[in-house]
């Protein structure tokens, strides 16, 4: 075999040995959502608006058990949905998950990235999330993945940080030079690995390091499995993940978690600061802001293919137009308390409150204001928050 293949037969072998992620298996919807998930949450992220279409195709790119993918079934009810794995073990865990919980639009197939060219058609939504760090060529990963990308697509990638894995990195080396020639026998691995654990002591770094970020969820041997004697993992930094990004030919839209790359977080208390910040460049700002954060373990980020026209509701009259409506990812709404997109609480003032209330699908916004008193510096702000979506008129 290629060094490719042997790469490849060595992560099957993994996941077929820890189906991964090993989450329960449920008759039932799975419960809450992730809005990157959401066709219409993450287009109007990406946007700025609600997409004319939902009747879509998504490809869920080394869906492993599908947990993902579930949830891309259950939050996208008009959306056809196919998963690719390399792991006939995990996708077995997958096709049993979403049947048992009524995802039925979902075809599985026993594909790598690199072959996902045997599909027939193009996607408006990739998901890859977790997947190109484990292959033997990233850039020739997302580049197969982008040929599929239909043109106003998004993809949604999540790729692994190596500040923030420092202290992984250090304790998968020392399993596998314990392992010596038993390398490549993950229960064995997993086996190294806790007594390692075990023994150091509660000071060390690399035990504070798992205690504080992941020890929980290592509790469970994939959990351990995936992050400690993983056959193959690449880790980026801005520098080398824009490399992988502007080899997909794609464009950068942004990243999914934005909160985390405002400098101000870091050096609000130094205005001066931050304003001569301003002269670098976006690259540049993105590798300062995770200098100075360095617990940075992962990018998510959305890419698109052109044409992207992002919407632009500067025209006072192009907003009054618009019909608005919920954004679909939120949690104990209708009060003025509720949880936004992101799982972050929202406190809505009354006249914030009675708008979104009457954001029916069907009403002008200028028909709403005519009963609630809230500017359009307000309803500016409830867009600003992607707590409403709008359709032009």
């Amino acid at each position: 075999m290629s060094d490719s293949q042997t790469v490849s037969a060595a992560v099957a072998k993994l996941y077929n040995t820890y189906p991964f992620p090993p989450e329960a298996l449920l008759d039932e919807p799975p419960p809450g959502y992730n809005w990157r998930w959401n066709w219409l949450a993450a287009h109007n992220f990406c946007i700025g608006q609600k997409p004319q279409r939902q009747d879509i195709r998504i490809l869920d790119a080394g869906c492993g058990t599908g947990v993902g993918t579930e949830y891309l079934v259950h939050l996208n009810p008009e959306a056809s949905v196919v998963g690719i794995d390399l792991s006939t073990g995990a996708l077995a865990v997958a096709k049993e998950r979403c049947q048992r919980s009524g995802a039925n639009r979902v075809e599985f197939h026993h594909l790598s990235l690199f072959d996902v060219e045997q599909l027939p058609g193009e996607f408006d939504l990739i998901n890859c999330v977790g997947v190109l760090h484990h292959t033997p060529d990233p850039i020739g990963g997302i580049q197969a993945l982008a040929k599929k990308l239909a043109p106003g697509g998004l993809m949604h990638i999540f790729v692994y940080g190596e500040l923030g894995r420092w202290e992984i990195q250090l304790m998968q080396k020392a399993i596998a030079l314990i392992q010596g020639d038993k390398k490549g026998d993950y229960r064995d691995g997993v086996q190294v690995g806790r007594q390692i654990f075990a023994s150091l002591p509660e000071n060390n770094r690399i035990v504070k390091y798992d205690k504080q970020r992941w020890s929980l969820e290592n509790n469970k041997d994939e959990y351990f499995a995936d992050m400690y004697v993983h056959p193959q993992e690449i880790d980026y930094n801005i520098e080398t993940l824009f490399e992988l990004i502007d080899a997909s030919g794609l464009e950068f839209i942004g990243f999914s978690n934005p909160s985390f790359w405002d400098l101000e977080r870091l050096l609000g208390k130094a205005p001066e600061l931050v304003e001569r910040a301003k002269e670098l460049s976006d690259r540049q700002l993105y590798r300062l802001i995770e200098l100075l954060d360095p617990e940075v373990t992962h990018y998510e980020f959305f890419l698109g293919r052109p044409p992207l026209i992002k919407a632009d509701w500067s025209d006072d009259n192009a907003l009054l137009a618009a019909i608005p409506e919920l954004n679909p990812c939120l949690e104990g709404f209708p009060s003025q308390c509720f949880f936004n997109y992101d799982y972050q609480i929202v406190n809505l003032s009354v006249a914030e409150f009675e708008f979104m209330q009457r954001c029916d699908g069907n009403s002008t916004i200028a028909e709403i204001l005519t009963n609630v008193e809230l500017g359009l510096d307000g309803v500016r702000s409830l867009l600003q928050q992607q707590l409403i979506l709008l359709t032009p008129a």
